[in-house]
């Protein structure tokens, strides 16, 4: 454990499995008291217990980042739980099956941009609505290499939605520095998760996959996009404000 975060309140969406509870429990470990949100209640119980089993404080918040009530709700609960919010990372997303866009179903373009888009923007209102009232905050939205970056054949639903994420995170850091709310995003490229797995794949023909497609000649891990959300919600990103730190092994260099 160490203290880089003693004593703050985080609030992780998406918190119950892959890159949010890597975010989960890294916040954890450098002392943050993390309230993990979500719409199933096991993995976030599951993120829960690993974080005390590692000697740290959580709460498990059940919720639909889509629903305004549910996160109006959220983020009174995180401030009823811990005294109030310093960091929130804004994580919850959803890839559909992948479609040209003609093709896109109705159904899967309105769950991903409503998901990807919405739920991010209607996280920033809530948590930014205390953060500013109540001395300032840092907020992380995880966004992708997908979408203002790069596109890929039959994914233009969730690119769409990725490089909406990209400019609401701008624009609302450039809206919000003035009243302490410093806002941020990092994009991961490939990360070892399973939304990263395509269907069938082993893990050997992944990796061999990855090793042919990224230069860095691998997936990323959790951890390691983990720790770039650490810095840009620290005291020594500062003078960072609406940047979008890109982490795809070079993918998009």
């Amino acid at each position: 454990m160490t203290t880089r975060f003693s004593g703050k309140a985080v609030l992780v969406t998406g918190g119950g499995t892959g890159i949010g509870r890597a975010i989960a429990l890294a916040f954890a470990r450098e002392g943050a008291r993390v309230v993990v949100a979500g719409r199933r209640a096991e993995p976030l119980r599951e993120t829960v217990a690993a974080i005390e089993a590692a000697g740290g404080e959580a709460t498990a918040v059940t919720a639909d980042v889509t629903r305004p009530a549910d996160v109006e709700a959220l983020v009174e609960r995180t401030v009823r739980r811990y005294g109030g919010l310093d960091v929130a990372v804004n994580n919850v997303g959803v890839l559909t099956p992948p479609a040209k866009v003609a093709d896109i179903p109705e159904d899967d373009w309105q769950t991903v941009l409503t998901t990807n888009v919405t739920g991010v923007w209607l996280s920033m209102k809530h948590e930014i609505a205390h953060m500013r009232a109540n001395g300032g905050g840092a907020i992380v939205n995880i966004s992708s290499n997908l979408g203002a970056h790069k596109r890929v054949p039959g994914l233009g639903a969730y690119a769409t939605s990725k490089a909406a994420v990209s400019a609401l995170t701008r624009s609302a850091a450039l809206d919000h520095i003035g009243e302490g709310v410093r806002i941020n995003a990092v994009s991961p490229g490939p990360v070892d998760t399973p939304m990263s797995s395509r269907p069938g794949e082993s893990a050997r023909d992944k990796a061999e996959r990855m090793a042919r497609d990224v230069p860095a000649g691998r997936a990323g891990s959790p951890e390691e996009i983990a720790a770039a959300v650490l810095h840009l919600a620290s005291d020594e990103a500062g003078y960072t404000v609406g940047t979008e730190l890109v982490l795809d092994g070079g993918v998009t260099a």
